[in-house]
Parts: C-alpha cells; structure tokens; sequence
C-alpha cells in the first residue's frame, strides 16, 4: 500500500503528467455528459430501452450506450474504426497508400487526412441506416423528411466530435484517446452490471458465496486475458560489429519481439459482423425464422459458439498475415547488418520468422476464441448476460489492452524523470489492437 501511495505521489509531482491526466479527465467527462444528449426533435420518452444484441450489442458498447439512447454521439467511433481499416487494408493492397505509409510524417498526415474524409463518408451512409431503423416513427416529433436530413448532419458532426476529442487526449494528454474513450463507454456499463448481478443474486439463488465465486472467476479470467496480451516470443538477432572512426557500433545481441496474438481484437470483431448475417436475413426474410439459421439468434448455442470460434481462429491467421510481414523484416534486419543466429540472412529468415509466426499464432488464436465464447458460458452458470459480457470478448480484451497501454506511457514518464515504475520488477509493455491510419493514433 505504501509502494501505492508513493507512485501517486511521484506521478503528481511530474507537472507535465500531471497536466495531461487532468486534462484527459476532463475530456473524457465531456465526452460521456454530451453522449447523453438525444437527438434534436426525438422524445426520449418514447424510446425502446432494451439491450442491443449482436453487432448492434457491439456497436452500442462501443458508443458507451449512446447507440440505444439515439443520442447525437449515436455512431461514436464506429465509423472512425471502419475508415482506419480500410486505410490499412488499402496500405497492403495499393501501391500508393504502401508509398504514403513509408514517406515519414508526411505520409502518415496525408492518410490521416484520407481517413476522416472517409469517415465523413461512411457516417452519412450509416447515419441514414441508423435514424431509420433504430428511430421510431412514434418518437420522432417533427417533419420526418426535415428530421432525416437534421439528424444526418447532427450524427455526423457528432462522430467528428468524438474524434476530435480522442484526437486531443492523444496530443495533450495521456494514452491513445479513441481507445480512452470506448474504454470508458465500456465501464461506464459496469456499476450497472454489477448492481443487477447483485440484486439478482440476494434475490434468487446463489447468495454471498455465488457472488464471490463469480468475481474470483472474473480475476482469474482477467489474469488468463493479460497473459494472452502480453504474450511474445523473442526472437534473437545479433547485429554485426561496425567501426566508424574510433567508435564502434553493434556487435550486441537484440531481440524481435512476436505477439503471440498479433491481431489484437479484430478477429472478434470482423467474427461478430459475420456472425449477425443470419439474423439480418431472418429479419428480411421470415420464411427462413423456422430453418437452422434461427439457431443463430442465440449466443449461448452450441452452433453459434463452434461457428464464432471457427472464425475467430481463420480470422486471427488473416489478420497477422497481412499485419505481420516477415519478409519486410527480414529485409531491414539484412539493411542494418543483423542476423538471427543459425539462420543465414534473406530469404531463409523469412521463411524462419513466417514459420515462428505460423506456430504462435495458433495457441493465440485458440486462447482468444475461448475469451471470446466466455460470456456464453457465464451464462450458462447462470450469470446475467449484462455481467456476463466482461468476461470476455471484445470488452474484456479492450479494457485490457487499453489500460496497459496507458500504464506503459504513465512509466515512461515516471522513469525519465528518474522515479521508481509502476511495477517492482520489470516493466509494463502496452498493446494496440484496433488499427488506425497511423501507428501514432492505433486504436486499442
């Protein structure tokens, strides 16, 4: 507790740090007193409260709850997240966005700049969607065509808005802003989770002793993810000796460090927008709600868990192989004079690096398949689906990533300015998950 205290205490101390906590607090109150301002001419009153499942489900937990409220920060960083994976596919894909992404900081400005345009775009698009199927009728209160064309202004200002603000907690304050501000959308759901699990477990059955097994399981569960996350496999490289003048370079051993889950949470979330497919053509189309795909409107079947699995496992190999690239690292390692021990340089390394890759990825995809379908299971145990989504999935792995990632950059400054780090031994290395435009602005 006294080791506690005295961190505080020195990261206080250290005016700079200081001023960015404070200021992305206060950002981040900003941001969660605006999302719940409802959309102009909507009566609030007249809204469906229930919870959103599925990619809604995901969508609304991302936006904080702003989604189910039809606030004007409805969309919130969804559309932001979508451009930024378009520019990094588009960054493997087309030979132009690959010149950008090596020109240094004017490239990485450049497509900063092609990512809110885009986000502009996709806004529109699903500002439109979103005001006609999660509005209704009833609840609007003045001229629908007026109110179509307001409300797609207003949602599009608002994402622009948010991220804005992320934009500015990354420069003036401390951790990566948009990751900051779905991380609070995220906890911002947990005091009334936790309330819910509480009364339903006084009320019915399980009692103290069923409450306390659950959150043991929830530590443990956050233990096995942080394990996951921080999971690498170091690669030595040893750097050739080279004498300029009288100084000597290299000639020290080094290593890469490969993630073992390498794709962070984008398996879980390209998985989950497949996965509402079936329920999207059982909507259209009611004929089909008595064939096998209503097994699929469940979360908690046997066939919908298997399938989410099966496709968080593909999803995680594509992601890294077009993440990850063995042959670019083997080419600078050449450039700058290393060389892994045993394996000549070139070609060889590649294949080394691919096949090190390949056998990583694996276990990481298996591990993150099983956090994915455990709130499924929690369920199944008998805990509330509300409780039950921050035992795994993407909220779990963002909360985690995120807070890492902070803690990482807060001992940074604590170090340089020659204090004690947040951890006894070692240090604490963040993550990113979520892509963006720019290594700089990377989401998760």
């Amino acid at each position: 507790m006294k080791k506690l205290f005295t961190t505080l205490s020195n990261i206080w101390k250290i005016e700079e740090l200081r001023e960015r906590i404070v200021f992305t607090l206060i950002i981040l109150l900003v941001y969660r007193f605006v999302s719940h301002v409802v959309l102009p001419g909507v009566d609030a009153t007249a809204l469906d409260t229930n919870e959103q499942s599925g990619l809604l489900g995901l969508i609304d937990m991302f936006a904080g709850g702003s989604f189910s409220r039809v606030s004007i920060l409805a969309l919130g960083v969804m559309p932001y997240i979508s451009a930024s994976i378009v520019v990094q596919l588009l960054g493997i894909a087309v030979p132009s966005f690959q010149k950008m992404q090596k020109e240094g900081e004017s490239g990485r400005n450049k497509l900063n700049q092609i990512t809110r345009y885009l986000t502009v775009a996709i806004t529109a698009v699903q500002a439109v969607g979103y005001i006609k199927t999660q509005v209704p009728v009833e609840a609007i209160l003045i001229d629908r065509t007026l109110f179509y064309v307001l409300s797609t202004f207003v949602l599009a200002a608002g994402t622009l808005f948010v991220m804005w603000l992320g934009e500015k907690i990354t420069d003036k304050g401390i951790g990566n802003g948009v990751s900051l501000i779905i991380m609070v959308g995220i906890i911002a759901r947990l005091p009334m989770a936790l309330q819910q699990e509480i009364s339903s477990r006084f009320v019915g059955d399980g009692g103290l002793i069923g409450l306390v097994l659950e959150i043991v399981a929830l530590f443990a569960v956050v233990m096995f993810t942080i394990l996951i996350v921080q999971g690498v496999r170091k690669v030595p490289v040893q750097y050739a000796k080279r004498i300029v003048g009288n100084r000597q370079f290299g000639g020290v051993r080094q290593y890469i460090p490969l993630k073992v889950n390498a794709a962070g949470v984008m398996p879980i979330i390209f998985a989950q927008a497949l996965m509402f497919i079936p329920m999207t053509l059982t909507s259209f189309f009611p004929s089909l709600q008595n064939t096998w795909l209503i097994q699929f409107s469940d979360y908690t079947s046997l066939t919908y868990c298997l399938t989410f699995a099966f496709l968080i496992i593909a999803f995680t190999f594509f992601y890294t192989a077009i993440t990850v690239n063995p042959t670019q690292m083997a080419d600078d390692m050449k450039k700058n004079g290393g060389f892994i021990p045993s394996v000549k340089p070139g070609l060889a390394t590649s294949s080394f690096i691919d096949d090190v890759i390949s056998k990583i990825t694996f276990p990481g995809s298996i591990f993150l398949a099983i956090i994915a379908i455990l709130p499924a299971i929690a369920v199944k145990f008998g805990i509330k689906s509300e409780f039950a989504h921050f035992y795994g999935g993407t909220s779990l792995l963002i909360l985690v990533g995120v807070v890492l990632d902070t803690l990482q950059q807060i001992e940074s400054y604590l170090l340089m300015r020659h204090y004690d780090g947040l951890m006894k031994t070692g240090r604490v290395t963040g993550r990113t998950g979520i892509p963006a435009a720019t290594g700089s602005n990377a989401v998760i």
